[in-house]
C-alpha cells in the first residue's frame, strides 16, 4: 500500500526504485506513494508491554494486518506523520513513516522481529522525513523485540526506542465512498506514482443515486458512477469547456483517462485508489 506529498513538480512516469539498506534522500524528486500519511502520532493509547496475554514468536496473528503508531518513546516523529507497519503475507513486511513506502522480508526469531532486504520507493520528501525513513529502516532491521496483545503491537529496540501500534481497523477505519470530497494527490502508472503538478487540484464527490461530480484540475465535471464490489463504472462524464494548458491540462487529461468505463476501486483508511486495467490510476484522499 502506498502515501502522498503535494506541491512538487514531476513527470508522472518516474520509476519506483528499490535500493537496499536505508533509503537515501533525493531532494527535489516528486515521487509519492500510496499509502498512509495522516494525522501525527499523538495519542496516549496504552499499548501492551511484555507480560500476560502477549503473543511472541508466532507471526500467524500478524499476517494480513496493518498497525498504526499511537506512541513512540525515545524518538520524536516529524509533525503530521505516524508509522504504519503491515504484514501483507507470510515472510513480507511493509512500512510507511511519512515519506517512502518501505518493504522487505521478515522472519521471527523467538521474541525478535528480523526484517531484511529492505528497499523502498525514492520520493522527493524533505530532509526530516527522509531521516525518519532511515531510522525506521534501521530500527526494523535491528531485530527489535515484539509483543502482540489483541489489537496492540509493541516493538522495542536495543536502544530502548519503543513503538506502540494499534490495528488500523481500530485506529483509522476505512471511509465511506459517498460523502467525502476525494482530492487527487497522486497519479499512478503501474508501480510508479507521482505527485499532482503544483498549482493544480482535482477532486471527486460521490453522491447517492450513482452520481459523481468534481473538478478535473481545470474544468468541473458531472456524470454517473455505478458502484459494485471493488469496482466503479463511470458513464456520461461531462465537463465544462474551459481551455486547459500546462499543469492543469496535463492533470485533466490524466483524470479523464482514468474515469472511463469500469475501474478497480479500493479504499484504505482515508485513501481511495482508482485504476484502469492499463495500470493508469489515481490516488485520492478524503476530506470534508
Amino acid at each position: 500500500m502506498m502515501t502522498a506529498i503535494l506541491g512538487h513538480r514531476a513527470s508522472p512516469r518516474e520509476k519506483c526504485e528499490a535500493p537496499l539498506g536505508p533509503v537515501r534522500p533525493r531532494i527535489g524528486s516528486a515521487l509519492t506513494v500510496l499509502l498512509v500519511v495522516m494525522a501525527g502520532c499523538g495519542g496516549t493509547s496504552p499499548g501492551p508491554g511484555p507480560g500476560a496475554g502477549d503473543k511472541t514468536g508466532d507471526d500467524s496473528q500478524l499476517i494480513g494486518r496493518t498497525f498504526l503508531s499511537t506512541e513512540v518513546k525515545n524518538k520524536t516523529l516529524v509533525s503530521g506523520t505516524r508509522i504504519s507497519l503491515s504484514f501483507p503475507e507470510k515472510g513480507k513486511i511493509a512500512a510507511q513513516a511519512g515519506c517512502n513506502h518501505l518493504f522487505g522480508t521478515v522472519s521471527f526469531e523467538g521474541d525478535k522481529l528480523a526484517a531484511s532486504e529492505m528497499g523502498g520507493t525514492d520520493m522527493g520528501c524533505d530532509e526530516a522525513r527522509h531521516q525518519q525513513d532511515e531510522w525506521v529502516t534501521k530500527f526494523l532491521t535491528g531485530k527489535p523485540v515484539w509483543a502482540l496483545s489483541g489489537d496492540n503491537l509493541v516493538l522495542t529496540g536495543a536502544d530502548k526506542t519503543e513503538i506502540k501500534l494499534t490495528d488500523r481497523k481500530v485506529v483509522d477505519p476505512d471511509r465511506k465512498l459517498v460523502g467525502p470530497k476525494w482530492t487527487v494527490d497522486s497519479l499512478l502508472d503501474g508501480e510508479a506514482a507521482s505527485s499532482v503538478p503544483g498549482g493544480a487540484q482535482a477532486y471527486l464527490i460521490f453522491a447517492d443515486g450513482d452520481k459523481v461530480s468534481g473538478n478535473t484540475g481545470c474544468n468541473t465535471l458531472t456524470g454517473t458512477a455505478k458502484v459494485g464490489p471493488e469496482k466503479i463504472t463511470f458513464e456520461q462524464i461531462a465537463t465544462t469547456k474551459k481551455a486547459c494548458l500546462g499543469d492543469a491540462g496535463m492533470l485533466e487529461q490524466w483524470v479523464l483517462e482514468v474515469l472511463k468505463g469500469e475501474v478497480t476501486m479500493r479504499i484504505d483508511t482515508d485513501r481511495l485508489v482508482l485504476g484502469q486495467a492499463s495500470g493508469k490510476g489515481l490516488q485520492l484522499r478524503a476530506g470534508y
